[in-house]
Order: C-alpha cells, then structure tokens, then sequence
C-alpha cells in the first residue's frame, strides 16, 4: 500500500495535532526553524508515537527561504527513495507549487496543503474525521463515519454527478478499462475535462478508491463495481 510522506513547514503552520496521520501509512517530517524551540506538548508526544514513523528536522542557521531549501531537498531525496509514495507538503507558502507540479510531470503524487485537515486523503470523503481510527492513507478505503459504515460506501456522494458520470464512463469500457494508475488518471481527465485542476483529478480517483470500485496494486489497478452502479 503507498506511504504518504507529510512534510510540515512548521515555521508557516504550526501543527499541533497528528491524530489525522497516526495510521501506519502515514510517515511524518517536521521541519522547524532556528526560532522554533518551543513546542506544543501534544505535538511533541504525538511525534514520540509515531516513533519511527516521525522525527524533527531543524535548522541552525536562519536564511531567506532556508526551510524551503530543505524541505525541497528532503522531498526529493524521499521521492528517489520511494517514487511510488505520496508527497504532501504542509504550508501556506505557494512557493512550492512549481516543484510539485514538476514532480507530477515526473509520474510521482505530491501536493500542497495548507493544514493535515484540508489533506485530499481527508477531504474527499465529503467531512473531517476527528478520530484517529477514521483514517487510513490516500489509499483505497471504506470511511467509518456512523454505527453502519459498510453501508454509507457503496454509492457516490449525492449530488457528485461528475463521479457518477466518471464511474458510469469506466463500465461502459468493459474490458478496456485503464490497466495503470497513471492511465486512469489521464482518462478521467480526458472525460471531465482537460481544464479540470489537478487536485480535482486526484479527488476523483481518491473517491472512487473509497468506495471500493478501484483498487491499487503497486502501480496497476483494478475494478470492482457492483451490478447496479
């Protein structure tokens, strides 16, 4: 299953809680700068949770951009480690935004978000689980939200017609349905739409993960829609 790597600017977020990313998929950087010698104690006991699935990095010298330079450095190097993971890079600073598109014209998942809650993992499920247990990865999951999650899964949200219409679109292909994550991505695209963002792409597959009617495997994936999709 794909590991998300998050990489928190804490110098232009500071994060207190970790709960949304205490899932095993979940591997988490903190990046702190010089002045940033105080923390929340909830962050730092989170962090201590996590054990080996979280650490610090700090810097010693102040600069113009330096934690920038090295949450740029720490990402590649993360990305050369493991190109099949999923980068997110926590900050407001929109300075990221031309590496991350490069990375994604690389072939490797990673974005932007300005909190862990407004995480596409987290957001597409149509609400912001608080508990812990309510969250997996970016993967492929059946969201826990009532005493009877099973059943709250099987179809779209409502009113998500271009779901629908992407869902109604890959049965209609029957056995030529995009064999790779990448050509399911390129052909939900072509059908919503060139002009589409990205990250509304990303939703979309991430949604019909949830549901249960596609399913990864390294870098292929599978389908499995019910008869009455």
């Amino acid at each position: 299953m794909r590991t998300n790597y998050v990489l928190i600017d804490y110098e232009n977020v500071q994060a207190s809680s970790l709960d949304l990313l205490s899932a095993p998929h979940f591997c988490v950087k903190v990046f702190l700068g010089p002045n940033n010698t105080k923390l929340p104690t909830e962050l730092a006991v989170a962090v201590h949770r996590l054990r080996e699935r979280a650490d610090y990095i700090q810097l010693d010298t102040p600069g113009t951009n330096a934690l920038d330079f090295h949450i740029a450095y720490y990402l590649g190097q993360l990305a050369s480690t493991d190109p099949t993971g999923f980068f997110h890079v926590i900050s407001k600073d929109k300075g990221f935004d031309p590496l991350l598109k490069h990375l994604k014209s690389k072939g490797i998942f990673a974005l932007r978000s300005q909190s862990i809650e407004q995480m596409p993992c987290f957001k597409a499920v149509g609400e912001t689980p608080h508990a812990p247990s309510q969250i997996k990865s970016d993967e492929p999951q059946k969201p826990k939200s009532q005493p009877a999650p099973k059943a709250s899964v099987k179809k779209p949200a409502p009113n998500d017609n271009v779901v629908k219409a992407v869902i109604a679109d890959l049965i209609g292909r029957k056995a030529s349905k995009p064999k790779t994550t990448k050509t399911l991505l390129n052909t939900i695209h072509s059908k919503v739409g060139k002009a589409t963002p990205i990250k509304e792409i990303e939703r979309i597959y991430a949604t019909l993960c949830q549901l249960g009617y596609v399913k990864e495997s390294g870098n292929t994936v599978s389908y499995s829609f019910p008869k009455s999709a």
